[in-house]
């Protein structure tokens, strides 16, 4: 019962934080490219269309950055699709693994991957990752280098020396940044709240 209601509870609190989230928000035609599904769940909070393919998936951190080190070359391959004894559908791109972890075929992973990459505005884009999944101080160093200029990796512990480090408090005792789309105490807050992230796309120069 207790846990029914704390639920109850931030679902409803957590309608008037989107209502107030949209209000602020300016930047209606960003792109979010995203190692999983905060960067999703960020837009779905907000009510904005998805204009990504990086939604509903994750990738390794190595190969999110391989990526974003070449995005246009990646957006002229075919998905490849593996058998694999994962509950979802798993593709290689070229040399990068996609675990579309949550949809339910390869027909609809492949029609959503090619519908919202058409969709991606170039000139309006934000990049999100976190310390999870693999995630090495080798990664961070990449990360930090890669020529974005809206990009952030949420981290389990301070990184100073980073410039697109964002200390997510509540995993110190962790190895990893945990779910930050999970509600982190009664009032309706995720954890990925700690960032402002309404005001981060807002700055689109």
């Amino acid at each position: 019962m207790f846990s029914l209601i704390k639920k109850i509870s931030n679902r409803l609190l957590r309608k008037c934080i989107n209502q107030k989230l949209r209000a602020r928000l300016k930047n209606h035609q960003m792109s979010v490219i995203s190692s999983n599904c905060n960067g999703a769940l960020m837009l779905h909070d907000l009510g904005e269309q998805f204009r990504s393919p990086f939604v509903n998936l994750y990738l390794a951190p190595a190969d999110f950055i391989k990526y974003l080190q070449n995005p246009t070359f990646y957006h002229t391959q075919i998905l490849q699709f593996e058998q694999t004894e994962q509950p979802y559908p798993v593709a290689t791109l070229a040399d990068i693994r996609l675990h579309f972890m949550h949809y339910h075929s390869e027909q609809d992973a492949r029609e959503k991957w090619q519908q919202r990459s058409a969709r991606i505005n170039w000139d309006n884009l934000f990049i999100i990752m976190t310390d999870r999944d693999g995630f090495t101080e080798a990664d961070l160093q990449a990360f930090d280098a890669l020529p974005y200029t809206h990009k952030v990796v949420f981290v389990h512990k301070p990184y100073p020396e980073i410039k697109s480090a964002v200390y997510i408090r509540g995993f110190e005792q962790q190895s990893q940044v945990g779910a930050l789309y999970e509600y982190s105490g009664w009032l309706g807050k995720k954890y990925y709240d700690q960032f402002d992230y309404v005001s981060w796309f807002n700055q689109k120069s």
